[in-house]
């Protein structure tokens, strides 16, 4: 088979690289390869089942157009400071303007059109005095929350008007591997059920999102594309009563809060706050199962949730921090039987587990209700752990309450990204004619920084001549 441009992943950097080709007028032929479904088949069956069907041969949740995206809480920040170092490849000032001009996109298919985060000065400096007692950064981001449910009905019109526009998408295919040769990437094999098929094409997008962060690693590994660790994320998510929050999730709605907490000094920070939110369970390859958080726009827990991650930077000779915290998330699956584990602040802090029968007698109680109560420290590695409760000290200066005995946390919050991909702010790689974008890549974190670099994927292959 052969194509113009093969974008491997449906995720917002793969769709708005072909999306983006089609508003310009590409007469290119564009073709996207899916292992998932159509975001309209995408179903998760916890809704009737009230707990976790572990779906093969893939999580829904995670895989099919639009990625992750369609069963996030879908927030889009709109500042550069947020979501990853693109902006370090591109430019700030190149950044914010894509930024601008993907926000415009999302409106334009129905995103709604009030900001979070914006005015209420007093009271953001009240916040920011309090972080900085308490040794936090407070970042200034501006977020439009799309919702969990709205996200589905704004990527199902993005995919209409792709097939509308010719692009042809070819769901239920797995990419096993890419076709190089002389240093030349001429395109990828698929694969579905017992059939193969090579697409040969002028230029080849990997674009597979954090599911693909692995598969990525090895395929840069084995072809000898240059690469590099980066960081590693590990952490918690946390869950609070809405009471304890409420001044900053009216205020600036989400929280994104910086530190370095003694004695390791690691970066810390919070992640995805989803006030009257729920946590959720993914699923990824190899039955790992981690924990994420969504917000709607309509349907309300008395709840609010947010990570709070670690960053971890390893040096030689260790080269897999993908590896190193799948390891941690299954140590952390065997302990709850495959399932998320649970634990009360205050009992991380007295040295004890959690135990079913407490959490019930709580004013706080779990969204997730099929998380195993238990005791998270016994797979979390100790640099991680402490890191993470004297963080949540130091929100509770910011935040009074947060760490209350009742506060709740999460195990393995876990984000594939640490893989980086080295290429040029042309998204030129060691090899030629091959491109990587979004989370899988190294380069952004988050639904808007992907789309954006698609977006700019999109301009510079429509300014080339192939």
């Amino acid at each position: 088979m052969k194509t113009d441009i093969v974008i491997v992943g449906a995720g917002p950097a793969g769709i708005f690289t072909a999306l983006e080709l089609v508003r310009r007028g590409s007469e290119k032929r564009i073709t996207i390869v899916e292992k998932g479904r159509p975001v309209e088949e995408r179903v998760c069956p916890k809704k009737k089942t009230g707990r976790c069907m572990n779906c093969k041969p893939y999580c829904h949740i995670t895989t099919g157009f639009s990625g992750a995206g369609a069963f996030s809480d879908g927030k889009l920040s709109l500042s550069p400071e947020v979501g990853g170092d693109l902006p370090s490849l591109i430019g700030e000032e190149t950044a914010a303007d894509l930024i601008e001009y993907t926000d415009r996109i999302y409106l334009e298919f129905g995103a709604d059109p009030h900001v979070e985060g914006l005015g209420n000065e007093e009271e953001v400096r009240e916040i920011r005095k309090r972080a900085i007692r308490a040794g936090l950064k407070l970042v200034d981001c501006p977020i439009r929350h799309l919702g969990t449910e709205r996200a589905r009905e704004i990527y199902r019109a993005i995919e209409d008007e792709l097939t509308d526009a010719g692009v042809e998408i070819m769901f239920g295919w797995e990419c096993r591997d890419l076709i190089l040769t002389d240093s030349e990437c001429l395109g990828v094999s698929v694969t579905r059920g017992g059939q193969t098929e090579d697409i040969y094409a002028s230029h080849t997008v990997v674009a597979t999102g954090r599911r693909g962060a692995d598969w990525l690693e090895g395929i840069c590994s084995e072809k000898g594309i240059a690469h590099q660790p980066g960081t590693v994320d590990i952490g918690v998510r946390v869950e609070v009563r809405s009471e304890v929050i409420e001044t900053i999730n009216r205020v600036l709605y989400e929280s994104k809060l910086i530190g370095y907490p003694k004695p390791f000094k690691n970066k810390v920070r919070t992640f995805c706050q989803n006030p009257g939110g729920f946590v959720a369970q993914e699923n990824y390859d190899n039955d790992l199962a981690v924990v994420n958080g969504h917000s709607y726009k309509e349907l309300k827990s008395p709840n609010t949730n947010l990570a709070i991650l670690c960053s971890h930077n390893f040096r030689e000779p260790f080269n897999e921090p993908i590896a190193y915290a799948q390891k941690v998330g299954e140590l952390t699956n065997m302990l709850g039987a495959g399932h998320i584990l649970v634990q009360r602040y205050g009992d991380i802090l007295d040295g004890k587990r959690t135990w079913q029968k407490e959490l019930s007698q709580s004013n706080l109680r779990p969204t997730l209700p099929d998380a195993v109560a238990g005791d998270i420290t016994a797979a979390m590695p100790y640099r991680a752990m402490v890191n993470i409760i004297n963080f949540i000290a130091a929100m509770d200066e910011v935040v009074p309450g947060f760490a209350s005995y009742e506060t709740l946390l999460y195990s393995p919050e876990l984000k594939f990204y640490s893989n980086r991909v080295k290429m040029d702010e042309r998204f030129n790689t060691s090899v030629r004619s091959l491109h990587t974008l979004g989370d899988s890549s190294g380069w952004t974190r988050g639904l808007m920084m992907a789309s954006i670099m698609g977006v700019r994927m999109g301009q510079i292959l429509s300014e080339e001549e192939f």
